[in-house]
């Protein structure tokens, strides 16, 4: 199905992908980096007979609007891009899934706005709260992340300029996951990626969050309150995950009452197309156990 276009409250437009009945309970999936809206794409063919599915290009991607100023991608504005979709196309509540950056938003949209939620699904995605205190106490989810000061740094700046995001990737992660992709998707997504609008506007989203790395000497700082999200929570894992370690998962029921976890063995970051039979069938049973089929 073809993409069309959502104005948003303050100008910039997001492209938006649906398929499934207009009258079905509601599915809306949110991609990650460095992806676009087809990264849920086995899920969405998986639900769509019995759910109205909408996978829109976040902001700074593929066909939506990539605005220059960092301050755009701020998260509590991205959050608000999902809420304010949700309203544009008529979805009083709706079942919300993320895969890593979209993760992410999904976890601050349940936390803002836990009333519009049905169901929450979040792959590869730590909640951000809890995120912070493992990087600021785990050395080994610290050292991993050291790719977020490269994308922070503006010293990037001319290459994403001159090539795009390829060669910013392959430095910060080597050939990667995505090597794996079927060919006409990693081709679409290599298109995208040699925009510099886009490549700028991809690692936007990390100098914007308050994310921090801190300096491994020192002292911890103490984990903050937790604010319970009452939602009914599927958490999907691939536990080969070298970006974001199995330890983000501990003590999440702090944070997330009920929720549920299913653990991908040899499963990278990318669980949605890695491994789309084990998450299409956990996400099945997570909302046949809901009753929200």
């Amino acid at each position: 199905m073809s993409l069309r276009h959502i104005s948003l409250s303050d100008g910039e437009r997001l492209a938006v992908w649906e398929s499934g009945p207009e009258d079905a309970p509601a599915c809306l999936f949110l991609h990650g980096f460095p992806e676009n809206h087809r990264a849920w794409r086995h899920q969405i063919a998986h639900l769509e007979s019995a759910y109205r599915c909408i996978a829109p290009d976040l902001r700074g991607y593929g066909a939506s609007s990539k605005p220059a100023d960092v301050a755009a991608y701020a998260t509590p504005r991205l959050a608000g891009d999902v809420l304010e979709l949700a309203n544009a196309l008529g979805l009083e509540r709706f079942t919300l899934l993320g895969h890593d950056w979209g993760g992410l938003l999904a976890w601050e949209v349940a936390t803002a706005a836990p009333d519009r939620l049905e169901a929450l699904v979040v792959a590869n995605a730590p909640h951000p709260a809890l995120f912070q205190h493992v990087l600021n106490t785990d050395p080994a989810q610290l050292a991993a992340s050291a790719y977020i000061d490269l994308l922070r740094d503006p010293a990037i700046d001319p290459v994403l300029a001159e090539h795009g995001l390829g060669p910013v990737l392959q430095r910060a992660f080597g050939d990667g996951a995505l090597r794996a992709m079927e060919r006409e998707e990693l081709g679409a997504l290599l298109k995208q990626w040699r925009d510099p609008a886009a490549a700028l506007a991809m690692v936007n989203w990390y100098r914007a969050s308050g994310i921090t790395l801190p300096d491994a000497a020192a002292p911890a700082a103490p984990p903050p309150a937790p604010q319970p999200i009452a939602t009914p929570t599927l958490v999907l894992w691939g536990e080969a995950d070298t970006a974001l370690l199995p330890a983000n998962l501990d003590g999440l029921a702090q944070w997330v009452p009920h929720h549920t976890i299913t653990r991908l063995p040899d499963i990278g970051h990318f669980s949605p197309w890695q491994a789309p039979e084990a998450v299409n069938q956990a996400i099945s049973a997570f909302m046949g156990k809901n009753r929200l089929s």
